[in-house]
C-alpha cells in the first residue's frame, strides 16, 4: 500500500508544472496574458492604470519583480524608456523581452528626429494599444511566447485567446456602430494617446493640448486652441488621468466644450478593471461628450 502511494505522488507530481512567471509593463497587457493564460501563469504589472507609462520612477521592488521572471512583455515603440534599467537591475539572464510592436501598423512614424518637436518617438506613436482591432496581433505574440515556456500547454492559451477574441470581436462590433454617428467629428487631445483610437472610430483629432508631446501647455499656445474650439464647434477635450486640468478647463469655460477624462490603461478610471471595461469606460463617455 505504501508503494502504490509512493507511485501515485510521484505521477501526480509529474502531471503539475509550475506556472509560468510573467511581468508586463501595462495592467492592460497584464490582463490580457491572464485571459491566455489562466491558471497556467502568474503575472504582475510595473505601471498602474493611473500613471504615465512614458515616465517611470525605477525603483528596487521592479526588480525584483522581474528577478525569477519567465517572460516581460512590454509595448516597445520606445513607450518604456525606463524598461532596460529595470531588466538590467533583475540580473535575470533567463528573461525572455517580447516586444509586442513587432507586427503593429505603426502610424506617426517621424520621417526624422527633431529634438525641437518635442517627445517624438522614432518608431511612431506607441499607444496602439487603444485600438482594439490590435489587440488580435498583441495575442498572436503572448500566445508564441507562453508557449515557447511552456509548450504543452500551447493548446490551452490559443483555446483561451480564441474564445476572447471572439467576445472582443463582439464589443468592437457594439463600439464600432455605438460611435457610427459621430464619424468625421473633430476632438481635441492632451497628449498624442489617442491617435490609434481615433483612427479606429474615424475621429479627427485636430490638435494637443500639449504645443509639442511632452511640452507644457503655454497660454500663446492655449488661445490657439480655443479660438480653434470656436470656429470648429469641437465638443470633446480629452485628457489622461495623469495630466493636469488647468489648461483643459480654461479652453472649456471660453468655448462652451467639455473635458472628458479617459483612460489610456486598465486601472486609469473607476470600474477599468480589465481591457474591455476599459474600452467601454472611455466609448460611453466620449459618446455622452459628442450628444
Amino acid at each position: 500500500m505504501k508503494h502504490l502511494l509512493v507511485v501515485l505522488l510521484v505521477l501526480c507530481a509529474g502531471l503539475t508544472h509550475a506556472a509560468v512567471k510573467v511581468v508586463t509593463t501595462l495592467p492592460d497587457l497584464a490582463d490580457l496574458v491572464r485571459q491566455v493564460g489562466g491558471d497556467r501563469v502568474t503575472v504582475d504589472n510595473i505601471v498602474r492604470g493611473d500613471q504615465n507609462p512614458h515616465f517611470v520612477e525605477v525603483k528596487p521592488s521592479y526588480m525584483m519583480k522581474l528577478k525569477s521572471a519567465d517572460l516581460f512583455f512590454m509595448i516597445g515603440m520606445d513607450l518604456e524608456m525606463w524598461a532596460p534599467q529595470i531588466i538590467d537591475g533583475s540580473r535575470n539572464t533567463k528573461v525572455e523581452v517580447v516586444d509586442l510592436s513587432k507586427h503593429i501598423m505603426k502610424l506617426e512614424v517621424p520621417a526624422k528626429l527633431d529634438a525641437s518637436e518635442g517627445d517624438v518617438h522614432k518608431y511612431g506613436n506607441p499607444h496602439y494599444w487603444l485600438d482594439p482591432r490590435n489587440v488580435r496581433i498583441m495575442m498572436g505574440e503572448i500566445v508564441a511566447a507562453l508557449a515557447r515556456v511552456s509548450p504543452g500547454d500551447e493548446q490551452y492559451f490559443r483555446s483561451n485567446a480564441d474564445a476572447y477574441l471572439r467576445t472582443l470581436d463582439a464589443k468592437i462590433a457594439q463600439w464600432t456602430a455605438a460611435m457610427k454617428p459621430f464619424a468625421g467629428a473633430k476632438v481635441i487631445t492632451f497628449h498624442k494617446s489617442w491617435t490609434y483610437f481615433a483612427s479606429w472610430l474615424g475621429l479627427t483629432v485636430a490638435g494637443q493640448v500639449e504645443p509639442k508631446p511632452g511640452i507644457v501647455p503655454s497660454p500663446a499656445h492655449t488661445a490657439e486652441l480655443i479660438t480653434l474650439v470656436r470656429q470648429s464647434g469641437i465638443k470633446a477635450i480629452i485628457v489622461e488621468p495623469f495630466y493636469d486640468l488647468s489648461a483643459p478647463n480654461q479652453i472649456a469655460r471660453s468655448t462652451g466644450s467639455k473635458v472628458i477624462r479617459l483612460a489610456t490603461s486598465v486601472g486609469g478610471a473607476d470600474g477599468t478593471k480589465d481591457y474591455i471595461s476599459l474600452m467601454e469606460h472611455n466609448i460611453a463617455h466620449l459618446a455622452g461628450a459628442l450628444r
